[in-house]
């Protein structure tokens, strides 16, 4: 019997050999096809080790979306070393930092980045730095000393395929999170975390050769990642996107790509559905629907699918301590299962445990753990926090939920999130979903602020829908209605917008501070 793929890099060699002159990445206009992608991962592959980049050592990657971005990461994987995606939104210190911690010897960026000279100089590990062609619209900084070009790095090294020898278990890559508390910490991922988790998600995706993706999702966090790995994967073709700025262009792009799929967080679907009118443009061909990145309210799954009522929405719940993915709901199953995140995806066990970390009965609350070959080996170089979530052999996911009698799992926050008023815990999550129900509210979060008298009451805070009123009293008429009297906020605070990590979670700690 054949050996499965032992990396990523394998199954990219699949899509490139079955699928040479297929598009695999679509950017501004320019195509890069499958024999392409793959010719080049190898020349970059060839041009670290030329560089001296031993296997397990770190790359850091700071690129935008691109076929750049791309080849680098699938390069660092071929020649054994590590890959470290850093959020491009970073400012100097955060960036240092990260690049201190991962103690990186090569780093790949943009030219124009404007925090590339403190990504240099965070320490004294780096042995190459390689900057990528000129991103349109942004004006390259004069050469940095000590940096190679792009085409210069590339254009004299060998396109031989030669695999490092590296085991499963061998470290791939780290994933700096998203920090909703502040305190981002780098998930290691290993050769069999990816692999596991992209197999595990085409098997429920159904993807295959002839899909398009459009995506917006960056691709230095895990959603975005996935989404990357399980196109190419499949020889799929996915059409790059990197600003909502503007989301009817987005929109625009799904039309005249005729994209089979888009994925995003609840915060994306919600941008579309308040600033595009979706029927004002042939979709058509979109086949599928993922979300993931935080959970998404039923009343806004609901308005998405009357809105596109023909493709199939997966609703998802992950973390990158799982390298992606942990559940899905099936789409069939979404009306009679709505508001729950369904069910485990394969290869993955799940149970709720209580406090003793006994598991619990269906309809019993308590935390969410995981075990299977996506779940990381632990956080890099801090065995303390690794100790913390991953204990006999599972791990601890710190979001709280439970199941139902036919096993599909409900969510009720993470546990750090709850909120403490009286003698009760209250789900940020209920109170939002009841919220998100009125129609002049595009997005809403619940948080627990101090109070003298109860320790914490709810403060919701509401973005109000464009061209729309909305005022306090009719939040908490709405919620009296639906909720228990401890749980109808006391404060409804209005703002433009939510604070969001990159991957679009909310940074709820800051709101317990708007006002």
């Amino acid at each position: 019997m054949a050996a499965g793929p032992a990396s990523l890099v394998d199954l990219l060699r699949e899509s490139a050999r079955c699928f040479p002159e297929r598009q695999s990445l679509l950017l501004r206009g320019a195509v890069v096809t499958y024999g392409e992608l793959w010719r080049d991962v190898c020349r970059a592959a060839n041009a670290l080790r030329a560089g001296g980049l031993a296997p397990g050592e770190r790359v850091a990657l700071l690129i935008e979306n691109s076929p750049e971005y791309v080849i680098a990461y699938y390069a660092v994987l071929q020649a054994g070393g590590v890959a470290v995606g850093l959020n491009t939104a970073m400012r100097g210190p955060e960036l240092a930092r990260n690049m201190a911690h991962c103690a990186a010897s090569a780093l790949i960026a943009m030219p124009g980045h404007p925090e590339l000279p403190a990504a240099i100089t965070s320490g004294g590990t780096l042995r190459q730095i390689v900057t990528t062609p000129a991103t349109a619209g942004i004006v390259p900084r004069a050469a940095l000393t000590g940096t190679t070009t792009w085409h210069e790095w590339l254009s004299g090294a060998d396109s031989a395929d030669a695999p490092a020898q590296v085991g499963p278990h061998a470290p791939a890559a780290i994933i700096y999170t998203s920090g909703t508390t502040g305190d981002p910490r780098g998930v290691t991922l290993t050769h069999r975390n990816l692999v596991a988790n992209t197999q595990s998600i085409l098997a429920y995706l159904g993807l295959r050769e002839t899909d398009r993706i459009v995506n917006v999702l960056p691709f230095y966090y895990s959603y975005g990642n996935s989404v990357l790995h399980t196109h190419l994967a499949a020889g799929a073709s996915l059409v790059l996107e990197n600003s909502l700025t503007y989301p009817h262009l987005v929109v625009q792009a799904m039309a005249n790509e005729r994209a089979t799929g888009f994925s995003g967080v609840p915060s994306t679907f919600a941008l579309l559905l308040q600033r595009v009118n979706l029927g004002e443009y042939d979709l058509s061909s979109l086949r599928y629907l993922t979300q993931a990145g935080g959970a998404m309210a039923p009343a806004l799954t609901q308005r998405l699918r009357a809105a596109l009522p023909a493709a199939r929405l997966f609703v998802m719940y992950g973390q990158t301590e799982a390298t992606a993915r942990i559940t899905y709901l099936p789409p069939e199953r979404l009306e009679d299962k709505l508001g729950t995140v369904g069910i485990a995806i394969p290869g993955v066990t799940i149970e709720v445990q209580d406090a003793q970390g006994q598991r619990v009965a269906a309809g019993v609350e308590g935390e969410v753990c995981v075990r299977g070959d996506n779940v990381m080996p632990g956080y890099w170089e801090n065995p303390a926090a690794t100790a913390r979530v991953l204990r006999d052999g599972w791990l601890h996911t710190g979001d709280m939920g439970h199941f139902d009698a036919d096993g599909y799992l409900s969510l009720v926050g993470r546990s750090s999130d709850m909120i403490k008023t009286g003698a009760h815990r209250v789900s940020p999550l209920e109170i939002e979903e009841v919220v998100l129900e009125l129609a002049g509210v595009a997005e809403c979060a619940a948080v627990g602020v101090a109070d003298p008298i109860l320790g914490e009451v709810v403060r919701v805070c509401v973005v109000p829908g464009e061209g729309t009123a909305i005022e306090p009293r009719t939040v908490q008429a709405h919620c009296r209605d639906r909720l228990a009297a401890y749980k109808v906020p006391k404060e409804v605070v209005f703002v433009a917008t939510l604070p969001k990590t990159a991957s679009g979670k909310i940074k709820r700690f800051m709101l317990k501070e708007a006002g």
